[in-house]
């Protein structure tokens, strides 16, 4: 199983399936309600390998999502559209979007034993990425296929 992702904004992120080792998705709902509630949200956690550029290609895809990472919340480039596809047997069994999606916490590992380094991401979707974003976020349902 594999997984694809697409940030689009000021400029399109594009991660494969030899970059990306994990997806882990949450639906967040309130627990203090007894009944369906319409404020809820979500979450994905993505993690994956910090390849080295080769071929002489300046460019480095993970290094842009660590950018993305520090863009203040002030500004209308933390929100940006977000798809993943996860890939079996060379087909996409679901497809998430999230239209409004921003970082929450972003690491990044290195050791000396592998050679290549690993990240972890953290982003949520909501309008909530100002004051609120410490404290509850309102965020949107992702879109699935």
């Amino acid at each position: 199983m594999g997984f694809k992702l697409k940030v689009e904004g000021p400029s399109t992120i594009e991660l494969g399936t030899t970059i990306i080792t994990g997806v882990k998705f949450r639906t967040d709902i309130p627990h203090d309600s007894n009944a369906r509630s319409t404020d809820m949200g979500s979450t994905v956690t993505i993690t994956g390998k910090i390849l080295t550029a080769v071929d002489g290609d300046p460019f480095d895809n993970t290094r842009q999502l660590g950018l993305w990472a520090l863009v203040p919340a002030e500004k209308s480039d933390c929100y940006r559209k977000v798809s993943i596809e996860v890939i079996a047997a060379s087909q996409v069994v679901r497809k998430y979007t999230y239209p409004n999606a921003f970082v929450v916490d972003y690491r990044e590992d290195y050791g000396d034993v592998e050679g290549v380094g690993s990240f972890t991401e953290e982003r949520q979707d909501g309008a909530g990425c100002g004051r609120r974003r410490i404290q509850r976020i309102i965020k949107g349902f992702p879109q699935t296929v």
